[in-house]
C-alpha cells in the first residue's frame, strides 16, 4: 500500500516529491527522475507512471536557479531515460510477450487498449511509435506491442529515438520557459491536473469510440 500512496502522491504533487529529492542531493534527484521516465515507458507493468507532469515539473525547478538544478544536465537525463526505456520494452515483448499476455498479470493492458495500440500500428506502421509516445498507457505498451508483433528493430528504432526526443524535450521545456510565472506557481497543482486530463483524453475518447463503435454494429 505504501507503494500505491506513493505513485497518488507523485500523480497528485509531482513538485513536492522534487523537492524532497533536491533535499537529498542532486544527484539522487536526477537518478530518480530517470528511473521514473525510465519504468514508465520500459516496464510494461507500470503505464501509470506520471512522466508528462513530472518532465513539466522539473523543467520548472530547472528554471529556479535556487533548486540547483541544471538545464543542460536535466535534458540528457531525459532524453536518455525514455529511449532506454523504449528498447527495454521492446524486448520484453519480443521474447517474452505472449507469456506475459497469458499470464494475464498486467491488468492495465486490457483488450480495448492492445486494441487500440495494435489499431495504431496497422494505421500508421512505424509512425505510430512516434504517435504513441503522446499518449499515456499506449507509449507504455507500444514498443512491447512493436516487439511481440515483430516489427524489425530497424524499423522501430528511429521513430522511437524521434518520439522520446520531442516528447520529453517539450514537456521539459514548457516547465522551464513557463515555471517562472507567478500564475503558474500559484495553480501549479490545478495545472498539474489539466496536462493530466489532456494527456488521458484522447485515449479515452480513442477507447470509448472502440468500445461503443463494437455495441454499435453488433
Amino acid at each position: 500500500m505504501g507503494f500505491i500512496y506513493w505513485i497518488l502522491g507523485l500523480l497528485k504533487d509531482p513538485r513536492s516529491a522534487i523537492a524532497s529529492w533536491i533535499a537529498m542531493g542532486l544527484v539522487p534527484t536526477y537518478a530518480f527522475i530517470f528511473l521514473i521516465i525510465f519504468v514508465e515507458t520500459g516496464v510494461v507493468f507500470m503505464p501509470f507512471l506520471p512522466g508528462d507532469s513530472l518532465l513539466f515539473a522539473a523543467g520548472v525547478f530547472a528554471h529556479d536557479p535556487k533548486s540547483g538544478m541544471s538545464l543542460s544536465i536535466l535534458l540528457p537525463v531525459v532524453w536518455l531515460a525514455p529511449i532506454i526505456g523504449d528498447q527495454s520494452n521492446y524486448v520484453i515483448g519480443h521474447f517474452f510477450g505472449q507469456a506475459i499476455l497469458r499470464s494475464g498479470r498486467v491488468k492495465a493492458m486490457t483488450p480495448e487498449r492492445i486494441a487500440k495500440t495494435e489499431g495504431m500500428i496497422e494505421k500508421w506502421g512505424p509512425l505510430a511509435v512516434f504517435l504513441g509516445r503522446f499518449f499515456p498507457f499506449i507509449r507504455t505498451f507500444m514498443p512491447f506491442i512493436c516487439g511481440l508483433s515483430g516489427m524489425r528493430w530497424s524499423r522501430f528504432t528511429p521513430f522511437s529515438i524521434l518520439g522520446g526526443f520531442i516528447w520529453s524535450s517539450l514537456f521539459t521545456l514548457l516547465g522551464f520557459f513557463f515555471g517562472g510565472i507567478p500564475t503558474v506557481q500559484e495553480h501549479f497543482e490545478l495545472i498539474i491536473v489539466l496536462i493530466l486530463l489532456i494527456s488521458v483524453l484522447p485515449t479515452v475518447i480513442g477507447l470509448c469510440k472502440a468500445k461503443f463503435g463494437k455495441k454499435h454494429s453488433s
